[in-house]
């Protein structure tokens, strides 16, 4: 009986060693951090919290810095072995960058068109298609928020964005841009723009659009602990009714734009022939009084020089002249 009771006290022994010393040990991957839990709390920096660090919650409003206050726990780098005790918990995150299809419902996978497409509604009532991704991680400044603020952080980061994305689109206006004033001298010309159609104002303007959705999800770190790193709106559709009466009203715009530019190019080139043209005639004409008004000056100059030298010099230049003339007609009085 003695040895029975040696033996199961030697088991006992082995097996609390392998389950709760041996089992305690892990390690923690290059693209992991990990996060401990004592009793189902997590470990803290006593006395931080998120509002504490203006990178993270520098874009909440007044009323949301109450609302998305969060501790700062202790985060457990890459490497190992690392201890804990049967108490404690070892919850393991990925930071790496992740990419997710924009129209990806985690909730229903068959809803948008089985997670290819999103729906969104133009200012004119247009139900359009938008594709593209976006470019994510977990946020190592706030843990906490990730693990234990909600349940499913990604569910409400999508939601959120594409609330915000269905909202700029069915309000969205391109903006207005300076028109290169027209040279001097040349009449105003309007270039007519395709109005009321914004899908062309949202496929004109999809990196506009893509940085308003980078700024408006800036603070979702502080919020859920994921950072977007960029959102990528590569595709904007019509429907299919649309597609050609759009494709009509466009090519009736550029052919529009072309003559426009080609009878302003044209129109162009003749002001500066003309300008070239009153610049020789101008040159011409300075050239041809040059002279006169040197001989003006220079008859000036012999006049006040004396009451016979301007005689002197009218009769010197007529017989230069008699000398090269062939036949002289003189009045006789």
């Amino acid at each position: 009986m003695p040895e029975y009771f040696a033996g199961a006290v030697v088991g006992f022994i082995a097996w609390f060693l392998t389950r709760y010393l041996v089992a305690g040990l892990y390690t923690v991957n290059q693209d992991q951090r990990a996060v401990k839990t004592s009793f189902g709390r997590a470990v803290r920096l006593e006395g931080q919290s998120t509002l504490e660090d203006p990178l993270l919650s520098g874009g909440l409003r007044p009323e949301e810095r109450e609302r998305y206050q969060f501790p700062v726990v202790r985060v457990i780098p890459p490497g190992g072995p690392y201890f804990k005790w049967p108490w404690e918990r070892v919850y393991k995150v990925n930071i790496a960058t992740q990419t997710i299809n924009m129209a990806h419902d985690f909730e229903d996978s068959r809803a948008n068109q089985g997670g290819t497409v999103l729906e969104a509604v133009t200012k004119d009532q247009l139900n359009t298609g938008l594709t593209g991704q976006i470019r994510y991680r977990v946020s190592e400044r706030n843990l906490y928020a990730y693990l234990f603020g909600v349940k499913n952080p990604i569910i409400h980061v999508m939601g959120y964005f594409v609330s915000v994305l269905r909202e700029r689109i069915a309000n969205f206006e391109a903006p207005q841009r300076e028109t290169p004033a027209p040279a001097v001298g040349a009449p105003a010309v309007e270039v007519p723009v395709v109005s009321g159609v914004s899908i062309n104002d949202l496929r004109k303007n999809l990196r506009d659009l893509n940085e308003h959705m980078d700024n408006e999800c800036a603070t979702s770190a502080a919020r859920y602990g994921i950072t977007l790193d960029a959102s990528l709106i590569t595709g904007i559709d019509p429907p299919a009714e649309v597609e050609s009466a759009l494709a009509a009203i466009n090519t009736a715009h550029n052919q529009v734009s072309s003559d426009i530019s080609l009878a302003q190019a044209a129109a162009d080139q003749k002001m500066t022939l003309a300008k070239r043209a009153v610049e020789i005639e101008t040159l011409r004409a300075q050239a041809e009084a040059e002279p006169l008004t040197a001989l003006a000056k220079e008859l000036a100059e012999l006049k006040r020089s004396g009451p016979g030298a301007l005689a002197a010099y009218l009769r010197n230049v007529r017989l230069g002249l008699f000398g090269r003339a062939s036949h002289v007609i003189k009045e006789v009085k």
